[in-house]
């Protein structure tokens, strides 16, 4: 038998009959199962989204002015469902919106068609949200593999998948849950160019525990933190040029095997505009050698519990 997936609510109850209660299936799955019955295949651009909405029922919508701070939110009467997003936002930022409110919207769907479900509150909904779009635009196994292929470069990640430098760094934190240790950051200048941290992401290494940076939480700073005089990103946004730090201790033992950072600006007509950090452990150094053979980075040695 053939299920008809006209609108949203049957998507929801075909999930519900394949996974059981929602709250014990991932936005991963979710978002593979998406693809699946809406892009069946196609490739993940604002066409074939726009498209894939319409096939659940919903009606898209671009608005010159928006509520503010808020890229985009949905409605829902009846049978009538509508996603606004702003006009002129980048596609990327429209894409993800369209992604966040379906998902969004199959919180209180899910609640109808198993009563035992309770939604998730607004916060939770919301990151659950943000994952569900990220994982539908950026499929896990694919991006896992461009960014071994890249040696972790979120730009140039960011230009090969036309999505933000944002979304990708946060994907990467993500994906690579589990399998190592990580830290990345994007730096970008406020109203009063202050450079600081907008978007971060960690992950840790699940299978060696001694593997990961324990503690850390003044060297890896945190959204709102400004670029500290003398480190690696200053050192960027001084030079324009990526820069590669070697040996980054946080003891002080001389044979320590410490961290090894990479920080890669984007400039836009000879200006700075971000800078994307991404620190591992040294013994993964060669995890960056793609990263690392292509942008030809100034080398810094000597950090001592700093970046």
């Amino acid at each position: 038998m053939t299920t008809n997936f006209s609108n949203l609510r049957v998507f929801c109850e075909y999930l519900v009959r394949k996974h059981g209660e929602p709250n014990e299936v991932s936005e991963e799955q979710l978002a593979e199962d998406f693809r699946t019955v809406y892009l069946k295949g196609l490739p993940l651009n604002l066409t074939t989204l726009k498209a894939a909405a319409a096939s659940c029922g919903i009606k898209l919508s671009a608005l010159e002015k928006m509520p503010q701070n808020v890229r985009g939110y949905h409605e829902v009467y009846g049978e009538n469902q509508s996603i606004y997003f702003r006009r002129g936002d980048a596609l990327s930022g429209i894409e993800n919106t369209i992604l966040h409110e379906i998902r969004e919207m199959m919180e209180a769907l899910f609640a109808e068609v198993q009563p035992s479900y309770a939604p998730l509150r607004t916060s939770a909904r919301h990151i659950a949200a943000n994952h569900f779009a990220a994982a539908v635009l950026l499929p896990a196994s694919d991006f896992q593999k461009k960014i071994y292929d890249t040696g972790f470069n979120v730009i140039e990640l960011s230009t090969l998948y036309s999505k933000s430098c944002s979304q990708v760094l946060l994907r990467m934190g993500e994906v690579m849950q589990g399998r190592l240790f990580m830290y990345a950051a994007l730096y970008e200048p406020d109203a009063e160019n202050q450079w600081r941290v907008t978007y971060w992401t960690g992950c840790s290494n699940d299978t060696d525990l001694d593997a990961n940076v324990y503690g850390g939480a003044s060297l890896f700073p945190r959204r709102g933190r400004a670029v500290v005089p003398g480190s690696l990103v200053d050192l960027v946004i001084q030079m324009r040029k990526p820069h590669l730090a070697q040996h980054i201790t946080l003891l002080d033992s001389p044979d320590e095997d410490g961290l090894v950072a990479i920080a890669r600006p984007l400039v836009v007509s000879g200006v700075p505009v971000k800078v994307a950090l991404v620190v591992l452990l040294e013994q993964n150094r060669d995890l960056l050698l793609p990263q690392i053979e292509r942008s030809k980075p100034v080398i810094v040695e000597g950090f001592h519990r700093h970046l």
